[in-house]
């Protein structure tokens, strides 16, 4: 019998009914337009800078795995990353908005599109439809660093009692907090550093997103069957699991492989196991994940890490398409070992 028990498989299963957010995660928090957000640590450390967000799973993937909810107008304030920020399109629209100023350029996105933004730049983005919506978002490293403001967003925060110390630490004085004797104060960034985060031009940014409807299935996939689809997004090296790099490359390493799943009614992936982490994001429709130990069912919204070397497998019980993003925790993902190809060794 499998370690990975029902009960332990489900710790590593995140619902979308369970997620728990937070409203002041980020300097900008009460800035007008942006004070309704909520950001989400799903995977890994996170990048928080307020220490009561939850960390649904903090287990170590070489990567965080988070999210923001927002509904209509409410906006995430011009900041940069030192690391990848890849973004999944779950419900809504958005326009991803670039410059320190918000006036270098933009990308709209749509429910299953998939954004990535270049590390050392200025980006922002905001909800366009209404109703709320939901974005996923994969940070590189398991430490990507802290967040660049850009110097508008420091004055704003600092008019509705937001401080934010050096080292990344938010302080809320409008709750009585107190900035620490002797702490330094993160200051805005100079113009040498603006120069340094410099944005792209426009015919560069849009080469990094991608449409749902242009996403294309790789017939070299050994996960490609009858009814079973797999489609590169991201992939920064050719991988031993029959993808060549891209079809978004950036001149900044990911350091993870992004896919999409799609399996229609009845499908299903034989079992195998992989060398790397495995994190799966149901885009829409129904997942049935099993493994000797059990079987969970996802559904849209729902968030999987699965265990290295687990055998399992993957079926569609639903009437409708399951499309599911798939994050390798590997730059180039080792080719799957199938339980078949094993016994008969």
């Amino acid at each position: 019998m499998s370690e990975w028990t029902q009960e332990a498989m489900e710790k590593r299963l995140v619902r979308y009914a369970d997620l728990k957010g937070l409203r002041n995660a980020f300097i900008d928090a009460r800035t007008p337009g942006s004070d309704r957000k909520e950001n989400f640590t799903i995977i890994g450390p996170g990048v928080s800078e307020n220490k009561a967000q939850v960390v649904h799973i903090p287990e170590a993937h070489g990567f965080n795995f988070g999210a923001a909810r927002q509904p209509f107008g409410c906006t995430n304030s011009q900041h940069s990353h030192l690391t990848a920020e890849t973004f999944l399109v779950h419900t809504g629209k958005w326009r991803f908005v670039f410059g320190a100023n918000k006036d270098e350029g933009y990308l709209d996105v749509e429910p299953g599109d998939v954004a990535t933004v270049p590390t050392h730049m200025f980006r922002g983005f905001e909800k366009r439809d209404e109703g709320t919506g939901f974005l996923a978002v994969v940070l590189g490293h398991d430490d990507p660093g802290k967040v660049v403001w850009a110097p508008s967003v420091f004055k704003m925060a600092e008019d509705f009692g937001l401080k934010l110390l050096k080292g990344g630490k938010l302080i809320d004085t409008t709750l009585g907090e107190k900035v620490p004797e002797g702490a330094e104060m993160e200051q805005p960034p100079d113009a040498a550093k603006l120069r340094e985060l410099a944005t792209p031009p426009m015919s560069e940014l849009a080469r990094y997103a991608i449409k749902a409807a242009d996403m294309r299935a790789n017939p070299n996939s050994p996960l490609a069957g009858e009814g079973v689809e797999e489609a590169a997004l991201i992939g920064d090296v050719d991988a031993a699991d029959g993808f060549a790099a891209g079809p978004i490359i950036g001149h900044w390493q990911h350091g993870f492989a992004l896919r999409r799943l799609k399996l229609e009614t009845g499908a299903s992936i034989p079992a195998h196991a992989r060398s790397e982490q495995e994190v799966i994001f149901v885009q829409s429709g129904t997942l049935e994940f099993s493994w000797d130990g059990g079987t969970l069912i996802l559904g849209a919204g729902d968030t999987l890490t699965v265990p290295i070397g687990l055998m399992h497998t993957y079926r569609n019980p639903a009437s409708a398409d399951a499309i599911a993003f798939v994050i390798r925790g590997a730059a180039a993902p080792a080719a799957p070992v199938f339980a078949a190809a094993q016994a008969a060794e």
